[in-house]
């Protein structure tokens, strides 16, 4: 008969954060193993110590390598490898002689533990029990005292060991954060937590329930002491230092005028989903504020789409007392939405001292082309065919430019409820110029649940297709469609 392995998760240091379970175990089991560096210590041995009885067999796991280099002929990682096999014979070979083997995990064994590599090559041929523990996640939220995450809050965990532009992406998309593997690369991880602006609220946790466990904000921590066994926390919104109850906002006043983009929430920047969580204020058209996920404490000030000055003037009037305030739109702000109406509105001698940023998303235009292929991939115009703030003759002047230039053409604001004769004359002057066989392709809701997407040609281009819901491109004579046994696909040749 042969032993039980079973991997045990001792927690993060404090002896009394084992688990009842977890002492029995270690009491019970003929060998104790654990993995160790060259030095011999093992702070997963520590935490067990008070368990362990007279008598048992101890193995000691000795990594051949850390973090120095090595003259492996598979590098770093084929020595680990090597390592990993040998170990796990080690350990098969008193399992096979009937001892059950408690196999020492500091933490959780199955959260960036080295129990997993044993598991995974001996779990097939022995019985394995894995008993969960504190991991220092939890400790080091405990340690600082403030809740980590609410709500629906994301909480993201990331190795410090990752480049830090992915850490940024990371924390850019995530409400919380916790930050393992520091040490050497504690340097990178406080840049990317800076340039994420999120360094604030983060705080620094040194060996987490342990007599010299130290919590620390980044600011005073020395890089050159950071030991592995550490962890930077970034709580959610709801409880982060900076947007508790009472926080002055008031030398962050600012505009940040987002894109939602067209539609599907996967289609929304991290950039655009960071700046809608740090803001104080969301101010758009009702449909748009819709979208957003609000965290407790933010205020929204929606209103009616044919409002756009009053909006850009309410939210720098907000940011002028203080507020951090997001301007959202659909699609790209810049295209047809409320960049250009906030700009205008700054440019006003009472908004000079408010700071105002854009930060881009994916447009209609490019949302569409890409489920037909790449309408758009030679030179193009894009027009807007509402005469709510231009005359239809500028429009008609355009749109005869546009077809005797030969440009494909994105057409947004086709059509609305009330205004419906824009399209039917938009075809009109078009043919006077294009063939009939030109491409069309209509995409309404595109990105949501509702989407449809239509190729047809210019002649028979029926406008009773198309709401306000839809964008409609209209090919150039070198447009082709290709019907493919994979797929219709529409192209613009980059060649003429």
């Amino acid at each position: 008969m042969t032993g039980v392995l079973y991997g045990l998760g001792v927690g993060p240091g404090d002896p009394d954060l084992v688990t009842v379970k977890a002492a029995r175990i270690i009491a019970d089991a003929d060998v104790v193993a654990y993995h160790c560096a060259r030095h011999g210590r093992s702070n997963a041995r520590a935490c067990a110590e008070p368990y362990l009885r007279d008598g048992q067999i101890e193995v000691r796991l000795m990594y051949p390598v850390t973090t120095e280099t090595t003259d492996h002929p598979g590098g770093y990682r084929g020595a680990l490898d090597d390592f990993y096999t040998e170990a796990a014979e080690e350990l098969a070979e008193h399992l096979a002689a009937g001892r059950s083997v408690a196999l020492l995990a500091e933490g959780d064994p199955m959260f960036y533990s080295s129990y997993m590599h044993m598991h995974k090559r001996l779990c097939g041929r022995f019985e394995t029990v894995v008993v969960p523990g504190v991991t220092s996640v939890s400790a080091a939220a405990a340690a600082t005292g403030v809740p980590l995450v609410e709500a629906d809050e994301v909480l993201t965990v990331l190795p410090g060991t990752l480049p830090e532009a992915e850490l940024r992406r990371r924390l850019a998309d995530t409400d919380a954060a916790a930050i393992m593997k520091l040490g050497r690369t504690f340097p990178a991880v406080d840049a990317a937590l800076r340039c994420a602006d999120r360094a604030g609220t983060a705080r620094y946790v040194e060996r987490a329930s342990r007599d010299d466990q130290r919590v620390l904000a980044l600011d005073e921590v020395n890089a050159d002491e950071v030991p592995y066994f550490s962890t930077v926390l970034v709580p959610g919104r709801i409880n982060a230092p900076d947007h508790t109850a009472g926080a002055d906002h008031r030398t962050r006043g600012e505009v940040v005028v987002v894109g939602l983009g067209p539609g599907d929430e996967a289609w929304t920047t991290p950039q655009v989903q960071h700046e809608l969580a740090v803001a104080t204020d969301i101010v758009g058209y009702v449909t748009y504020t819709d979208r957003v996920r609000l965290r407790p404490g933010q205020r929204v000030h929606a209103s009616d789409n044919r409002v756009e000055a009053q909006r850009a003037e309410h939210a720098l009037a907000l940011a002028a007392g203080g507020a951090r305030v997001a301007v959202v739109s659909s699609g790209d702000p810049g295209v047809f939405a409320m960049a250009s109406a906030v700009a205008e509105v700054a440019a006003d001698r009472r908004f000079h001292d408010v700071p105002v940023r854009v930060v881009p998303g994916m447009t209609a235009a490019n949302a569409v082309a890409s489920r037909v292929g790449a309408p758009l991939g030679h030179d193009y115009a894009v027009i807007s065919l509402s005469d709510y703030l231009k005359p239809w003759e500028v429009i008609e002047q355009r749109l005869r430019a546009v077809a005797g230039a030969d440009l494909a053409l994105a057409v947004y604001n086709p059509a609305s409820r009330t205004r419906r004769e824009q399209l039917v004359r938009m075809r009109s002057v078009l043919l006077d110029v294009r063939s009939a066989e030109t491409v069309v392709i209509i995409g309404r809701a595109v990105g949501s649940d509702q989407e449809t997407v239509t190729v047809t040609t210019l002649g028979e281009f029926d406008p009773e297709q198309v709401d306000m819901r839809s964008l409609v491109i209209v090919g150039s004579s070198r447009t082709e469609v290709t019907e493919r046994t994979a797929g219709r696909i529409v192209h613009t040749p980059r060649k003429y």
